[in-house]
């Protein structure tokens, strides 16, 4: 570290010299030492000086200059302002009281040193600079260790704050994509419910208008419109409460068993083929999402006996079982291969009972008839 030179040294060095000068012709050696002393404070600029290593030379070269003229102990400020400038703890107690020592051997110059009382005055006038001078740089060592540590906790302070600020934009980040996430989460959903709903009401609604209109002839035509007039209602209405978020007409008036009779009856009466509905264990209560799920997929299994399976008879098997409700929904049609056929019905009737902690297990193969097991969790 290169020691910053001001000019001051220079003019109290050049003053000192020129007051020698007027008190006495000074010595060849006290010149030599004031050429020395300036070099050696125009060294302090060298980057490959030491700070110690200057503060120790410009102590001892100033005492030497003392040593000849005590007036020179009007110089002791110099080494004094370089020592607590330069110097670190715990050094710099060290060389302030070297300059003390030589800045109190100048001012007690003419005490007679060999008797007591002298010895004991040129003791005391060094402490006398001594000791205010460490204390002093003892307190500026405090000073700079409180000053250190506030900048530091300043510096923690910040970090910390930056860190909150980054903490807080990447949460706010976090919570608008879960936001939108969300909002496109509940999008699909509806769109999915009103798919299935679409699915189980106006499409199967539809599609049995049309099996009665195309079974109708001259001779049967009355019961066919009549019976795909009533089904077009049913069907409508159903439409409506799925926009509403209803609970479906069956489940409305009735417990899931005897909504399920209700179903069989009305689509066996549509397709001429008979149902035999069975309900086995002990009634009891299942959440009415569960209720509608094992509903809408009864439903759904019997629509896909109608469209695909050319089937004799269907029984339908609600169980109540120790921890679960089932529903089977067995037919002795042609069946169909499951590696190569699943289609929408399915998949809704799936997520339905997925929907509700249940699961679907569809068993066929072509000529073997199909079966359709839904179970769901009963209410704990």
């Amino acid at each position: 570290m290169s020691i910053p030179v001001a000019r001051w040294p220079y003019v109290l060095l050049v003053v000192l010299a020129a007051a020698t000068f007027m008190d006495r012709r000074p010595e060849p050696l006290e010149l030599v030492l004031c050429a020395v002393t300036a070099g050696w404070l125009a060294a302090g600029m060298a980057a490959w000086v030491r700070p110690w290593v200057f503060g120790v030379g410009l102590t001892a070269v100033t005492a030497a200059l003392v040593v000849f003229n005590p007036l020179f102990g009007f110089l002791t400020p110099v080494p004094y302002f370089y020592a607590f400038r330069t110097l670190t703890f715990p050094w710099q107690p060290v060389g302030v009281a070297a300059v003390a020592v030589v800045a109190g051997t100048a001012q007690s110059y003419a005490v007679d040193k060999s008797t007591p009382v002298g010895f004991a005055i040129w003791v005391a006038v060094m402490a006398g600079n001594a000791v205010p001078l460490c204390a002093f740089a003892f307190f500026n060592r405090r000073l700079e260790r409180q000053e250190a540590e506030r900048a530091q906790a300043l510096a923690e302070t910040r970090e910390a704050n930056r860190r909150l600020a980054e903490s807080l934009a990447e949460n706010a980040a976090l919570h608008e994509q879960l936001l939108v996430q969300a909002r496109e989460a509940g999008v699909r959903e509806e769109r999915q419910r009103m798919a299935r709903e679409i699915h189980d009401t106006l499409a199967q609604g539809l599609t049995g208008i049309i099996s009665q209109l195309r079974a109708a002839d001259e001779s049967t035509w009355p019961r066919h419109v009549a019976a795909a007039t009533g089904l077009a209602r049913e069907s409508l209405d159903e439409a409506r409460r799925s926009v509403a978020a209803l609970r479906p007409e069956p489940l409305r008036t009735a417990r899931l068993g005897d909504a399920l009779a209700g179903v069989a009856a009305r689509w066996s009466e549509l397709h001429d083929v008979p149902v035999q509905v069975v309900t086995t264990g002990e009634a009891r209560p299942i959440a009415p999402e569960a209720e509608f799920a094992l509903l809408r997929a009864a439903q759904e299994a019997l629509a896909n006996v109608a469209r695909h399976a050319r089937a004799g008879r269907v029984g339908v098997t609600l169980s109540y079982l120790e921890n679960e409700v089932a529903l089977d929904v067995r037919d002795d049609g042609r069946g169909f291969d499951q590696a190569r056929a699943e289609g929408f019905g399915l998949v809704a009737m799936r997520q339905r009972i997925e929907g509700v902690a249940g699961t679907v297990q569809v068993e066929s193969e072509p000529g073997a008839g199909t079966g359709v097991s839904a179970r769901v969790p009963v209410t704990a």
